[in-house]
């Protein structure tokens, strides 16, 4: 199955404001991820109102949601934070 990845704003500069090494980490394993059948790696999250999966990628919290359109799904990656601070609202 094909995957595609969207980030959203809010993902795009949390993963901006990370240290270079850590970021590209994160976004290297993010494609790891789409690559290795996502949802299976991905734990499902109690609270919707975060997104419905997140993956660990060490001491970050990837949170996402999908799509399905026919045969093309839309893996829409929301936030990427610290563990200790992605559940906070």
């Amino acid at each position: 199955m094909h995957y595609r990845l969207t980030y959203t704003k809010q993902a795009l500069d949390d993963l901006s404001d990370l240290p270079n090494k850590t970021g590209k980490r994160i976004f290297n394993k993010i494609e790891w991820f789409k690559n290795n059948n996502p949802i299976h790696s991905a734990k499902k999250l109690i609270n919707p109102n975060y997104g419905t999966y997140r993956w660990r990628v060490g001491d970050y919290r990837v949170l996402f949601d999908v799509n399905s359109n026919g045969e093309i799904q839309i893996l829409l990656i929301l936030t990427i934070k610290h563990r200790k601070d992605v559940y906070e609202k």
